[in-house]
């Protein structure tokens, strides 16, 4: 399961942070991938600004999130998910909120689309999106998973 490739890479928070606002969250959600190279913090402003342009488009379904910008984003810096989970919704208007964050980073728009791709598939995993919305730390995922990392 991708979960598992997450979190070999450290790739994973749970968090009780609460960010202020929207845009706060993103760069919590993305600061495993700054930390581990795959991505330089300028890819966290061009996330926040096409949910500026677009609306909160990468509210995907209720309660999650894929933060992502253009594929071909030089601010790239090699193909990675991130998953962030927050104890607290983080609003980004009426009706939209989240407290699942899957930041993707592709290198390419293939690996981008693989990606959205594996994700949606991982999320459609029958009580999943559930599961993780209860998860409370890094051992209670690799519980969920059945991880033995």
């Amino acid at each position: 399961m991708m979960l598992n490739e997450m979190l070999d890479k450290d790739l994973v928070e749970i968090t009780d942070k609460e960010p202020q606002d929207w845009k706060e969250a993103l760069k919590v959600a993305a600061g495993k991938l700054v930390e581990h190279g795959y991505i330089k913090e300028a890819y966290t402003d061009e996330i926040i600004k096409n949910v500026e342009d677009n609306g909160p488009y990468i509210v995907i379904v209720p309660g999650v999130a894929m933060p992502h910008a253009n594929a071909k984003s030089d601010n790239v810096l090699g193909t990675a998910i991130g998953f962030t989970k927050f104890n607290k919704s983080v609003s980004f208007g009426p009706d939209s909120s989240a407290k699942l964050f899957f930041t993707l980073a592709a290198r390419d728009p293939n690996e981008h689309l693989k990606n959205i791709g594996e994700l949606s598939d991982m999320l459609m995993t029958d009580g999943l999106i559930d599961k993780l919305m209860n998860v409370e730390s890094i051992d209670g995922l690799k519980e969920l998973i059945g991880s033995d990392k």
